[in-house]
This record gives structure tokens, C-alpha cells and sequence, in this order.
């Protein structure tokens, strides 16, 4: 371990900032290039398809067949232009990461003489069938009832991934087993998504709103990290294994002052985060802010917020752009939550609210008593559902990795609370006891 050490910081000594291929480039006109949305849809179908498109993503209106399959077509052109050969349904099972089953675009035609064509159909888009015997289930299924679908969600763009030697579709799917039983976190998500829709509306109504016909979640996530040189993660065989060190000291200095938090970027880091963020643009990722964390080689990410199911996809995203990218500047990116002992952990600090189909965030005071009529009732069905469900949300969190990590600075202890502010926050000559049922 000694002699790994000193190798690794005769390495470390040589690395220069790496220089990726972006100088000359525009951030407007580089975001979303590798992105296929609404924008490409309302510019490739029809009006009336894509009006219809639209019913079914806001409404939960079933897709036309033949809509999906103009979509199918315009998507495949779409990826051809970008060199991409193959399109998989991206997933999110229960294994933290994201999984993909790339299939081509290649078919063939006709009878004796067979004639090579690349094809895309709606039924392609809208379904898959990878084999999900050895995915997480909870316990659900034997492995002989295994079979597992994945379903288009529409409410999040699909996007091409490069590789050395062409490039590849992504398009964002539920994955649930063939009885219907959720296999990922995506479908959880989106059943959610509806049901707060469902109630938010009545609640709506009851307040006179007459216009609004849809509410979704929005959700910007932050993302710490950690991030060492590869040499001293190379010889480290518990960082490589497990993602966290297991054995080993404490520095001699950690961060007892703090006073690294916000500081200056070193500026092989800054060189990586600048290439990431490059990335992260051309994929739709709305990525604005970046800065030094308070822990000795920790830093943050954190995007414009935007729909949950797009947010949360986004942030998958995020985290295989910091990994990959980390490669290729001769840095690992550790995402683990707890990955030293004795210094913060790292969080994804959730900025959330609910917002109507016509623009009006329900989590926000208004400029009428009217308006704060509306902002207070949501507020308070907020406050009672963690109150009464926080032992849901507590279980949505524990997981190993941030069980190390509660508790610490940044980190919420182990009971959920809500804090109110001083604005809200009751006075002193006002009873704090709570008149709800």
C-alpha cells in the first residue's frame, strides 16, 4: 500500500488540465443537439399529430397507433442523421443504475432477394420485452415467470449516447413485470405523479379553478461528489470494490475550517466539471451551477428544475456523464454517499413543488388573499401528509449508502421534520398546536 502511494503521487504530479473539443462553442446553440423532444416532434408531424401527442402526454389520453408510428419514423431519421444504428429502452431497475438492451435498426424485405432496410415502428417505441430474470423484484416472481416489458414514457425526450464507433437511442421507459408488479423507480414515479395530479385537481376545483386540468411535480436535484485522481483510486482496491474507503486514516487535514466550501476550483477539476457540463448541455441537461463542497475533493452540480420523471431521468444522466468523463481526465468520480469516514457524505438535495398545466406553482405565495388561500391549503396538506406518512418517506431513503451519511452537517437526521421559516413560522401570542385531524 505504501509503495502504490508513492507511485500514485509521482503520477499525480505530471497531470495536466485535459482539454476537451468544445472551444468556439455556443451553449444556446449546443443545448439539446442530442436531444429528441417536443421541439423536433412539433417541427417532423403533422399538427394535428402532434396536437394529439400532446392530449396523450397531458391528459393520459391513449396514443393514436398511427401517431406513434409517424413519431417512430421521424425518431429514426432523426437518430440516422446522428449516426446512431440501434435505439434501446432506457430503464431504471432496482439496482440504483440504469440498464439498456440495444437493438438495431436493421431489417429486411421482400422474398428469395431480400432487400436490407433500416426500420422503426410504433410498436417498437411504444414496447419492449427484455428478459427480467435477473433484475431485483423484492420477491415478487420466480424466475420462470420472469418475463419483464418496458413502456415509452412520453413525458421524457429521448437522446442519443456516443460511443467510439457510433451512437445509440435512448428512450426513457418504465419497466414493470408481466402481471404488473413496478420492477423500477420510474414506475412508482409516474403512478404518483397522477395520483397528486388527481387530488390537487379536486382540491382546485373546490377553490374555484376551473382551468387547470393537469398538476406535475417539478424537481431540481442537486448532485454532490467526490472526485480523486485515478492513480490514488487504483490503489485503493475498497474505493474500486465498494465505493467507499474501508480501512485507512484520517487526513491531516479534513475540513475542520470549512474554509474550502465555495472556494477557488483547482483547475484540472474545473477542466473536468467544464467538460461535463459541455455534455450534459448537448443532452438536454439544464446543468447552472457548480462549486467546491465543504469536504476535501467534493464538489456539487445542481440544474434549473424542470418536470419530476424528466428531472429524475436527467439526474441518472448526470451521473453517468461525471463517471465516464472522470475517465478521460484521469479522474474517478465517486458517487457513493459516505465514501470517507470523518468528512460530510453526499446528498441530492430535492427542490420540489407542484405547478398546474397552466403555469401557476401551487408552492408559491400569491399577491392576493385569494392566492394565498390556494398557496396556504396546499401547504398545509403538504405539512399533514409528512406527518403522516413520514415513516414512508424516512423508508425511501434508507438505503446502506445514506445511512452513513445521516446526521452529518448537510445531512438530515434520522426523523423527518418541516421547518416553516420565520414568515410562516407562528408567533409567539399564536397556539402552535395543531388544529388539523
Amino acid at each position: 500500500m505504501f509503495y502504490s502511494r508513492l507511485k500514485a503521487l509521482e503520477e499525480v504530479q505530471h497531470r495536466k488540465p485535459h482539454v476537451g473539443d468544445w472551444a468556439g462553442k455556443n451553449p444556446a446553440e449546443v443545448f439539446g443537439q442530442d436531444v429528441f423532444g417536443e421541439a423536433q416532434l412539433k417541427d417532423k408531424l403533422p399538427s394535428t399529430s402532434y396536437e394529439s401527442f400532446k392530449k396523450a402526454v397531458d391528459e393520459g389520453a391513449p396514443l393514436d397507433p398511427t401517431v406513434a408510428d409517424l413519431i417512430a419514423i421521424a425518431m429514426k431519421e432523426w437518430a440516422l442523421s446522428k449516426n446512431a444504428s440501434h435505439f434501446t429502452h432506457w430503464f431504471q431497475p432496482l439496482t440504483g443504475l440504469t440498464a439498456e438492451k440495444h437493438d438495431s435498426f436493421i431489417n429486411f424485405q421482400g422474398g428469395y432477394e431480400r432487400k436490407y432496410v433500416m426500420n422503426f415502428s410504433g410498436k417498437q417505441l411504444i414496447k419492449g420485452e427484455p428478459d427480467a430474470s435477473s433484475f431485483p423484484s423484492g420477491g415478487i416472481r420466480s424466475t420462470f415467470e420472469a418475463r419483464g416489458y418496458t413502456a415509452w414514457d412520453m413525458e421524457s425526450p429521448s437522446f442519443v449516447r456516443s460511443g467510439a464507433n457510433g451512437s445509440f437511442v435512448c428512450i426513457p421507459s418504465a419497466f414493470a413485470s408481466w402481471t404488473g408488479e413496478a420492477l423500477d423507480l420510474k414506475t412508482p414515479l409516474l403512478r404518483s405523479n397522477e395520483a397528486i395530479s388527481t387530488a390537487a385537481i379536486r382540491v382546485l376545483r373546490i377553490l374555484g379553478d376551473k382551468d387547470a386540468t393537469h398538476v406535475h411535480s417539478n424537481l431540481g436535484v442537486e448532485q454532490e461528489f467526490f472526485v480523486i485522481d485515478r492513480a490514488f483510486y487504483n490503489a485503493r482496491p475498497d474505493l474500486i470494490a465498494t465505493g467507499r474507503s474501508l480501512v485507512g486514516a484520517q487526513p491531516a487535514k479534513g475540513q475542520q475550517m470549512e474554509d474550502r466550501y465555495f472556494g477557488n476550483l483547482d483547475k484540472r477539476i474545473l477542466a473536468y466539471m467544464q467538460d461535463v457540463e459541455w455534455r450534459l448541455w448537448r443532452l438536454g441537461v439544464p446543468s447552472t451551477t457548480r462549486h467546491n463542497e465543504v469536504a476535501p475533493s467534493q464538489y456539487e452540480l445542481a440544474p434549473i428544475f424542470e418536470k419530476g420523471s424528466v428531472a429524475c431521468d436527467h439526474n441518472m444522466v448526470t451521473m453517468e456523464i461525471l463517471r465516464e468523463t472522470a475517465i478521460e481526465h484521469d479522474l474517478a468520480c465517486l458517487l457513493h454517499e459516505k465514501p470517507f469516514e470523518g468528512v460530510n457524505g453526499s446528498g441530492k438535495h430535492n427542490n420540489w413543488s407542484i405547478q398546474t398545466n397552466t403555469g401557476i406553482n401551487l408552492m408559491e405565495p400569491g399577491n392576493t388573499p385569494r392566492q394565498n388561500v390556494r398557496f396556504l391549503v396546499f401547504l398545509a396538506s403538504v405539512i399533514r401528509a409528512v406527518s403522516v406518512h413520514g415513516d414512508l418517506l424516512r423508508c425511501s431513503i434508507a438505503v446502506p449508502g445514506n445511512e452513513h451519511r445521516l446526521g452529518a452537517n448537510e445531512a438530515p437526521p434520522a426523523i423527518i421534520s418541516v421547518f416553516m421559516g420565520t414568515h410562516l413560522r407562528p408567533s409567539s401570542k399564536t397556539s402552535c398546536k395543531s388544529h388539523l385531524p
